[in-house]
């Protein structure tokens, strides 16, 4: 039987990002492959976070190329690189305590937050939830989640929103060893 190949649907190449005095990422090369679990390994400090960010369009490079599906791609927001299936959950949820899980998923997107019914928006969180093995209650008051809770909301906000790669910027940082099982269990 011979393996079958699969094109990457996300290649950096020769990726630098500098700040003042620091220079970030020094010409990277990555590919990510569909159905593939890919992992990023360094010390603090050694470029993990800001890589993703450039790779989600929170960051602009300032060498390289990205290429989505063998296409050149340049995002000017992590809007442009959701638009190219690209999402990212970062290490500390960016979510609204007081809105419910559901309202939190349809913030920020034109096509969810304005439907007159949330009803709708639920449903369709617990479609995608499901889909992905998250499970979470639409109605739930995210300021009363655990953490890891939390963060699935974040990764099913990515996956609603059409993520075909999702980047996950240390997903186990702030969880206890509870809800790392929990989470990855």
């Amino acid at each position: 039987m011979t393996a079958r190949r699969t094109e990457p649907i996300l290649v950096a190449r020769g990726i630098t990002k500098r700040f003042p005095g620091v220079l970030a990422n020094d010409r990277v090369d990555l590919e990510i492959h569909p159905g593939k679990v890919h992992t990023i390994l360094g010390e603090n400090g050694a470029g993990k976070s800001t890589l993703a960010a450039v790779l989600s369009g929170l960051y602009r490079p300032d060498e390289g190329q990205l290429l989505v599906r063998g296409e050149p791609v340049s995002f000017s927001s992590p809007r442009d690189g959701l638009a190219h299936g690209i999402g990212m959950v970062h290490q500390h949820v960016r979510l609204v305590d007081r809105f419910s899980v559901a309202e939190n998923v349809a913030l920020g997107d034109p096509s969810l937050m304005f439907l007159v019914a949330p009803g709708a928006i639920e449903a369709e969180v617990e479609v995608v939830a499901k889909q992905f093995g998250l499970p979470l209650d639409p109605r739930a008051i995210v300021g009363d989640l655990a953490l890891g809770q939390r963060q699935r909301v974040e990764i099913v906000k990515a996956l609603a929103r059409g993520a075909d790669v999702l980047l996950l910027d240390e997903p186990t940082a702030v969880l206890t060893p509870q809800e790392v099982e929990e989470f990855f269990g």
